[in-house]
């Protein structure tokens, strides 16, 4: 019988995937070319790249980061310590809990200190690019990637 995480461990993981989601549904949003709010050059190459690799780009940036927030899920759920039977090779056997534990990290990690570098310094820029997204647009991409500077809060040991 594997023991159960705490609670509060259990509520921190879910969130963590939830904090995920506002800002890939934004950028997939970007990819399927529904506008955003960006206008001159960054809006033609965004046009220009959507359908396409903007498309495909948009897509696996968002599903990366649902992957590694997910993965510490695994963290305080049996299925993260045990793979599943159903799995080929590895069904039945104990994982590691650094399988999840670094990529998980590193994805904190890397996606905090890009959120708050983005905050305190790449905004500001932002605000000054004149092709960036302003007024409702812009409040509402930073709300979108607001919820980000959470993951590493939540998953802070």
């Amino acid at each position: 019988m594997i023991d159960t995480a705490p609670r509060w461990a259990d509520r921190a993981a879910r969130l963590t995937v939830l904090t995920t989601m506002p800002s890939g549904l934004w950028r997939l949003a970007l990819g399927v070319g529904i506008p955003v709010g960006f206008s001159g050059e960054t809006k033609r190459m965004f046009d220009s790249n959507t359908p396409g690799w903007g498309t495909v780009l948009a897509i696996a940036l968002s599903a990366l980061a649902e992957v590694l927030a997910f993965l510490t899920v695994g963290l305080v759920r049996p299925w993260g310590r045990v793979a599943p039977r159903w799995l080929p090779w590895l069904g039945g056997r104990r994982i590691h809990p650094l399988a999840a534990a670094i990529p998980a990290s590193l994805g904190a990690a890397v996606v905090t200190l890009l959120t708050w570098s983005a905050a305190f310094g790449g905004w500001e820029h932002n605000m000054t690019n004149p092709d960036s997204p302003r007024g409702t647009a812009g409040l509402i991409m930073t709300l979108c990637y607001a919820p980000l500077l959470l993951w590493g809060r939540c998953w802070a040991p």
